[in-house]
């Protein structure tokens, strides 16, 4: 990977500067797509829109490709629509979908109208009809394709004038009369079988395969699952639509886990570090505001709590102990459920089991936790067994309240079809903070009360 160095930029800003287009595409030329886009990142928009128009199309939309969202919709708001078109004639239509998403409908249509493969302004317009969150929007058209009852030398001839538009040949598939699919046909096996009298007796049977509508998330587990590098998709009736490739899904992975972790932190809505100043308020305010009004509510519950801790002070040591415990134990919980949610090892339909086994764990949890707070205070406070007993009854109930509540909002949001990172992080943490202090509030009242004869 290509180090760019203030020296380096500074070199790239002059050959810009002093408009040294033969320079600038020499530079260009020995640099990797990937690259040149992590050059963009470094540059403003004027010079970045200056090197890319020193770019051949084919380099220029592989560039395109390799950028983040925004700034390639800073350099696509920069460019004509007739040279948009261009860009799109050399990407395979997943990718070209991709792009064209990010504009508006009017812009859509017209840089559909001004592609010159007819062929592929069609699959684009059809593939982007499919949600984007489902296999058929992830998709691509471009594959090679032969039919079971084709002969060995037809296959061949066919195969070859499909792959002069390929930039990769991941998998040959294999279709019957009415373009279901039927296997797929290794390439060793022309060599080994040049004179089969038809395709179908040498295929590979029984192909992986996805449900043009099964969501993403499922996609990348069968991709796992079965060390796949590209996948056919297909309709109802099984016949052949397009393919997956290996990279579109570990795109589609990272960012769903850069949502989720940004959800599971309390913020908002996507986000990157080099966003404004307003974007990243907007997205983080709102949980923060949150944390504000639990504050406040605390504080009420606090203020019920004020002839307890005026006439035994000791009790206001141990709050944070609750509030932080009780949090700590409904994160842990939740991030083991989200995690089994997104990997597949656990099934929303064993919810009952993964509930009782979590109340299981709860158990041992709270006893050993209560226990070890408990044998503290009677060391360090001989004479405050009211307060003692009153701490550890409520962090063993704190932590089995915790422990439950982990457990059962994420399964119940996987079962509503919403995204289970929103259960994690600021709404546990915040939820089991004011549960833990009108359960602390409660027992200690009781046992004050019941022990030592306090009243309040």
């Amino acid at each position: 990977m290509k180090e760019f160095t203030e020296d380096y930029l500074d070199s790239m800003a002059q050959i810009i500067k002093a408009d040294d287009k033969e320079k600038a595409r020499a530079e260009l030329a020995s640099l990797h797509p990937a690259d040149i886009a992590e050059l963009y990142r470094n540059l403003d928009i004027q010079e970045a829109e200056y090197l890319f128009n020193l770019l051949d199309e084919e380099k220029a939309a592989d560039v395109l490709m390799e950028l983040d969202e925004d700034d390639r919709l800073k350099l696509l708001n920069a460019m004509p629509v007739e040279e948009i078109a261009k860009q799109i004639d050399h990407l395979d239509t997943d990718d070209a979908v991709d792009l064209i998403q990010q504009l508006d409908q009017e812009e859509r249509d017209e840089i559909l109208s001004h592609i010159d493969d007819v062929e592929q302004a069609g699959d684009i317009i059809d593939l982007l009809k499919y949600d984007e969150d489902t296999a058929g929007g992830l998709m691509g058209t471009e594959m090679i394709v032969v039919n079971e009852n084709w002969s060995m030398p037809e296959c061949i001839k066919q195969m070859r004038l499909q792959a002069e538009d390929m930039d990769e040949i991941y998998y040959v598939y294999v279709v019957d009369n009415d373009y279901r699919l039927r296997g797929t046909f290794p390439l060793k096996k022309m060599l080994t079988h040049p004179s089969v009298s038809k395709i179908k007796h040498v295929m590979e049977t029984d192909p992986v395969s996805v449900k043009v509508d099964t969501p993403i998330d499922e996609v990348a587990l069968d991709f796992e699952k079965y060390d796949l590098v590209a996948m056919p998709v297909v309709d109802s009736i099984g016949r052949l639509l397009g393919r997956i490739t290996v990279d579109d899904v570990m795109d589609q992975v990272r960012e769903a886990s850069e949502r989720d972790y940004q959800l599971a932190s309390g913020i908002s809505s996507d986000v990157d570090a080099d966003d404004s100043v307003i974007a990243q308020t907007k997205a983080r305010i709102p949980w923060l505001l949150v944390g504000i009004a639990s504050g406040l509510l605390a504080s009420v519950i606090l203020g019920t709590f004020e002839s307890q801790l005026q006439a035994v002070t000791a009790l206001a040591l141990f709050i944070p102990i609750i509030g932080g415990t009780g949090g700590n134990v409904g994160v842990q919980a939740s991030a083991i459920v989200v995690q089994g949610l997104a990997n597949g090892s656990l099934d929303i339909k064993n919810f009952a089991a993964q509930l009782g086994k979590e109340i299981l764990i709860g158990l041992l949890n709270a006893t050993v936790i209560s226990a070890v707070v408990f044998v503290y205070n009677l060391i360090t406070m001989p004479g405050e067994f009211a307060v003692t007993i009153s701490v550890a009854v409520s962090l063993f109930i704190v932590v089995m309240f915790a422990s439950m509540l982990g457990t059962i909002v994420p399964l119940t949001l996987e079962k509503l079809h919403i995204n289970p990172a929103l259960a994690t992080g600021p709404f546990i943490q915040i939820s089991n903070d004011i549960v833990g202090l009108i359960i602390y509030v409660q027992i200690s009242t009781w046992f004050l009360h019941s022990l030592a004869g306090i009243t309040f």
